[in-house]
């Protein structure tokens, strides 16, 4: 499971409605690609569709979508935003990395 933080839920809200989406029927798909300074790094799109293999959730209302391949990497996560003058945006809290690089956006485990 992934769990959506309330800050994170508001700035998800803000920027689906900006690009058409809605919280609550469309989805946010949360994903790991290889690349970054660690190896992994995280995606984060909205989406109006699943795919086979893909893994629904739903917390704090937020729809969120996970490839088969990516949940291994996710499970336990929580997605939180941190704004302000030093935010750094969508932040994964991910307990499964054992290391992340200095600006987060990436991790190895």
């Amino acid at each position: 499971m992934i769990k959506v933080s309330e800050t994170a839920k508001k700035k998800l809200a803000e920027l689906m409605s900006d690009d058409g989406y809605t919280v609550g029927n469309d989805f946010v798909r949360v994903g790991v690609k290889s690349g970054g300074c660690s190896g992994l790094s995280y995606e984060l799109k909205f989406d109006r569709e699943t795919t086979e293999g893909d893994k629904v959730f739903e917390d704090n209302d937020v729809k969120i979508i996970v490839d088969k391949r990516s949940f291994l990497y996710l499970v336990g996560t929580t997605l939180e935003y941190s704004g302000g003058l030093n935010g750094k945006g969508f932040v994964f809290n991910n307990p499964n990395a054992q290391r992340t690089c200095g600006c987060g956006e990436s991790f190895s485990l």
